[in-house]
C-alpha cells in the first residue's frame, strides 16, 4: 500500500512545507480569495432557500426539515424540486439562531470558513491519490508528494469556479457535500491495517463510518454519494494494486485467466459489497423520500433533454460538458444562470460547436489511454483516480441516469475541480522533471496563474455581494438569455427604477416570446401606471401560454376590475384560486371587487378566508371593520377590530379603524386610548390626528381637539373635511368665549 517518494516531485518550485504549515497556507489562500465577500445581501436563489423559507424560523417545528425540500416545500408537492438536503437547511437554522434573525454576514462567514477548510483538507486527499497510503514509526501518514499535493490544493482554493458556491449563500450545499466526501474518503483510508502486510486485513468498522459519512454527504446534496465510486477506485487502484488494463487484456483475450482466490485474498469483494448494499440503501431511502417520483422540469430548464431526436440529445450533452470543461480551464466567463437562450441547442451537424465536441473526447481519450496503458505505475495510478476524481462527482449532473434541471451549473464543478487541480498540479510535477532547464519559467508561469486565479474569485466574489451587481455582470456573459434580463429588470423594479425595467423586462419577452413571469411582470408595471390595456393584453396572454400561472391570474383581475370589467374579473380571481388554493392575497382582491359590487356579504366571506390563510393579512382584517363600520354594523366591527389586535398587536392602521368605530360607539375613552397608540406608532398620520381631533369635538374636550385638528392640517393642510371641522371649531371657541347677550 505504500509507495517510495515520487521522484518528480521535488522538482516543482515551490517550498516543503510542514503538514501544518501548508495546510495553513491553503486556507489563508482560500480566505483571501473570497474573504470580500463576508458582508454581501441574500441574492438570487438565497431568496427562496433562505429568506422566504420558513424551515428556518424557531417558530417552525424542527421536525418539518426532514419532511421537505431544501426550499421549504413539501416534498410531496408536485411542484417540490425533489432537493433533500436536511443538514444544509439545519445549518441555516443555526445560522439563525446565532445571529438572531436573518443578517447575511453569518451566513456568508460561515460559507468562507468552510471553503477553507475544505481545502486544507484537500492536502491529505491528494497526498493519498498520490503517493498512496504508508506511515512513519508513530503512525502518522507519511506524505510522498507534499509538494504536488500543495500545488493542488492551492490550485483547488482559489479555482474561480467555486465562486458560486462560496460567495451565494445556497452554496453551502455543495460546500457541506464536499466536506463529508473528504471524510468519508479519509476515513474509508482508515479501514486498512497499517501495522499488517496482509492484504485481507482491513476493519469493517472504518468502512461503516464511511458510509455514515457518506450518507450525510447525500443529506447535504445528492452528489454526495459519489464518494462511493472514488473509494472503491481507490481501493482497486492503491490498496489491491491492479492493473486495469492488464486485467481486461486478461477478461477479453482470455490469456491467463484470472486468479479469483487473489482477489477474495485483498478481501476487495467485501469491501465492495459493503459499499454496494450501502449505496443500494441509501438510494432507495431516497427514492422513498422524494415520493418515488423524479421532480418535474420543463423545456425552459434543460432544452436539450427535451430534443426528440436522440442523436441531437447526445450531441448537446456532450457540447455541455465541453463548456463545464472549458469553466475549469478558462474560469473568465462565469454566469449565475446558464438556461433559457444562454447556450442555443445545436441543431445540426455542421454546427461548428462540434469542433468542442470532438476535442474534449481526443483530450479524455488521451487522458484515458495515458492512465491504463503507461508502463509507469505510479503515473498510472494517479491519472486514473484523477480522472475518477473528476468525473465521478460530476455523473449526477450529466443527464445520463435522469434529467437535471440546468443546462450548466458552475456549482456542481466543486468537487469535480478537484481532479482538474490534481491532474494539473501532477503535469506541472511532470514537466518542472522533464523540461528542468525551465523550472523557473515553469515556477513563473505557475505563480501567475495563481495570482489570476486570486484576482478572478475577487472580482467575481464582489459581483456575488449584491442582485444588481450579480444579474448586470451576466449580460455580457450571455446576453441571449432572457432569464438574464429578466433578473436585471425585476432588480430594477424592486429599487423603483420602472421605466428601465420595462426595457430589460421586454428584451427577455422577445428572447423568449413565452416567458410568462417576464409578461407578468411588466403587465404590472404597466398597471402601476395606469395603462391598463396593454397590461390586460400581456397578462391575458400570459394565462394563455400557462393556464395554472395563478399570479397573473390574480393580477389580470386587478386590471379588470379597474377597467370596470367585474364579472371577467371575478372569473379570473377565481382561477386563481383555482390553481393556488392557499392563495390569500387574490382573497383580499377578492373581497375588494365584491365590496365595489355592494355585495358586502361575499366581500365579508373572501377578506375572512384570507385571514384564515393568512393569519396577519393585515390588510383583510382592516377592510372588514371599515366595512362593517360603514353599513352600521358597529359591534361586529368591534369584535372583528378586537380580533385583529390579539393577532396583530402593533398595528395601527387596525388600531386607528377600531378607535372610530369605538368613537361611534361613544365609547370615547377606549377610542382615545386606541388613536394615541397609533400614534405612538406613526406619529405623522395626519388622518389619526385629524379622527382624534374629530373624537375630542364630539366629547367636548375642545382644546384638544383644536390641538390635533391644528397637527393634522400642519402634517395635511389639504386634508379633506378637517379644515371645514377645525373652522367650526373655531368658531364654537369663540361663541363660547365671546357669548351674545
Amino acid at each position: 500500500m505504500a509507495l517510495s517518494d515520487v521522484y518528480w516531485d521535488h522538482q516543482i518550485p515551490l517550498p516543503k512545507l510542514a503538514p501544518v504549515q501548508a495546510k495553513v497556507t491553503v486556507a489563508l489562500v482560500a480566505l483571501l480569495c473570497f474573504i470580500n465577500s463576508y458582508d454581501g445581501e441574500f441574492v438570487f436563489d438565497d431568496s427562496e432557500a433562505i429568506v422566504n423559507n420558513k424551515d428556518l424560523k424557531p417558530a417552525t417545528p424542527l421536525n418539518n426539515i426532514w419532511s421537505n425540500d431544501f426550499w421549504g416545500s413539501n416534498l410531496s408537492s408536485n411542484s417540490s424540486h425533489k432537493s433533500y438536503r436536511p443538514l444544509t437547511v439545519l445549518t441555516f437554522r443555526l445560522n439563525y439562531l446565532l445571529a438572531g434573525g436573518l443578517h447575511p454576514v453569518g451566513f456568508h462567514v460561515l460559507n468562507i470558513v468552510l471553503h477553507a477548510v475544505i481545502s486544507a483538507l484537500m492536502i491529505d486527499v491528494f497526498a493519498i491519490l498520490i503517493g498512496g497510503l504508508s506511515y512513519d514509526e508513530k503512525g502518522r501518514r507519511l506524505n510522498h508528494a507534499p509538494k504536488t499535493s500543495l500545488l493542488a490544493a492551492l490550485l483547488f482554493a482559489a479555482h474561480p469556479v467555486h465562486t458560486e458556491s462560496v460567495a451565494g449563500v445556497v452554496g453551502r450545499a455543495d460546500l457541506l457535500c464536499a466536506l463529508f466526501f473528504q471524510l468519508s474518503f479519509l476515513t474509508y483510508c482508515k479501514a486498512f491495517n497499517r501495522e499488517s502486510d496482509r492484504d485481507d486485513r482491513f476493519s469493517v468498522r472504518w468502512v461503516v463510518v464511511s458510509l455514515s459519512l457518506c450518507a450525510a454527504a447525500m443529506l447535504c446534496k445528492e452528489q454526495g454519494i459519489t464518494v462511493l465510486g472514488v473509494n472503491a477506485a481507490f481501493d482497486v487502484l492503491l490498496i489491491c494494486n491492479v492493473n486495469v488494463y492488464e486485467l481486461s487484456q486478461r477478461l477479453l483475450l482470455r490469456k491467463n485467466p484470472l486468479d479469483v482466490s487473489e482477489i477474495l485474498r485483498t478481501g476487495l469483494p467485501t469491501r465492495l459489497a459493503l459499499m454496494g448494499l450501502g449505496g443500494l440503501s441509501m438510494l432507495y431511502a431516497r427514492w422513498r423520500i422524494m415520493g418515488t417520483g423524479p421532480p418535474a422540469f420543463t423545456e425552459v430548464d434543460n432544452p436539450a433533454s427535451f430534443a426528440e431526436n436522440i442523436f441531437l440529445r447526445i450531441v448537446n450533452y456532450n457540447y455541455y460538458y465541453s463548456l463545464n470543461a472549458w469553466l475549469l480551464l478558462c474560469p473568465w466567463w462565469l454566469c449565475f444562470d446558464w438556461s433559457m437562450g444562454c447556450v442555443p441547442l445545436i441543431k445540426s451537424a455542421t454546427d461548428w460547436r462540434m469542433a468542442w465536441l470532438l476535442l474534449l473526447w481526443c483530450v479524455l481519450i488521451g487522458l484515458i489511454s495515458q492512465a491504463l496503458c503507461s508502463q509507469d505505475s505510479q503515473r498510472r495510478r494517479t491519472l486514473t483516480l484523477g480522472l475518477v476524481l473528476l468525473v465521478v462527482p460530476f455523473l449526477p449532473a450529466c443527464n445520463i441516469f435522469f434529467r437535471v434541471g440546468f443546462v450548466v451549473a458552475e456549482r456542481v464543478l466543486y468537487l469535480s475541480s478537484a481532479g482538474y487541480c490534481l491532474l494539473l498540479a501532477y503535469s506541472m510535477g511532470h514537466c518542472c522533471c522533464r523540461w528542468s532547464k525551465y523550472r523557473k519559467p515553469l515556477g513563473v508561469s505557475m505563480l501567475a496563474l495563481l495570482c489570476v486565479y486570486v484576482a478572478r474569485c475577487a472580482l467575481r466574489s464582489h459581483q456575488w455581494r449584491s442582485e444588481q451587481s450579480l444579474f448586470t455582470s451576466a449580460l455580457s456573459v450571455c446576453p441571449l438569455n432572457a432569464k438574464v434580463h429578466y433578473n436585471v429588470g425585476k432588480n430594477l423594479a424592486d429599487r423603483g427604477n420602472s421605466t428601465a425595467a420595462i426595457a430589460y423586462y421586454r428584451e427577455a419577452v422577445r428572447l423568449h416570446p413565452t416567458y410568462v413571469h417576464a409578461m407578468n411582470n411588466l403587465g404590472n408595471i404597466r398597471k402601476e401606471r395606469n395603462e391598463l390595456i396593454e397590461a390586460e393584453q400581456l397578462l391575458s396572454k400570459a394565462v394563455s401560454i400557462q393556464p395554472d400561472f395563478a399570479a397573473a391570474w390574480m393580477n389580470l383581475g386587478i386590471v379588470q376590475n379597474s377597467l370596470q370589467k367585474f364579472e371577467e374579473a371575478e372569473q379570473s380571481y377565481w382561477n386563481a384560486i383555482r390553481f393556488r388554493n392557499k392563495y390569500p392575497d387574490c382573497y383580499y382582491n377578492l373581497g375588494r371587487l365584491y365590496a365595489d359590487l355592494n355585495r358586502h356579504i361575499d366581500a365579508l366571506n373572501a377578506w375572512r378566508n384570507a385571514t384564515v390563510l393568512k393569519p396577519d393579512h393585515s390588510l383583510a382584517w382592516n377592510n372588514m371593520v371599515i366595512l362593517l363600520d360603514n353599513t352600521g354594523n358597529l359591534g361586529q366591527a368591534e369584535l372583528i377590530g378586537r380580533e385583529a389586535l390579539r393577532l396583530l398587536p402593533n398595528d395601527h392602521t387596525i388600531m386607528f379603524s377600531l378607535a372610530n368605530v369605538l368613537g361611534k360607539s361613544q365609547k370615547y375613552k377606549e377610542s382615545e386610548g386606541f388613536f394615541l397608540h397609533a400614534l405612538r406608532i406613526s406619529p405623522n398620520s395626519a388622518s389619526c390626528h385629524g379622527n382624534l381631533a374629530v373624537l375630542y369635538h364630539r366629547w367636548g374636550k375642545l382644546e384638544l381637539a383644536r390641538k390635533h385638528y391644528e397637527l393634522s392640517l400642519k402634517l395635511d393642510p389639504e386634508a379633506p373635511g378637517t379644515r371645514d371641522n377645525y373652522n367650526m371649531l373655531r368658531r364654537k371657541l369663540d361663541q363660547l368665549k365671546h357669548p351674545t347677550p
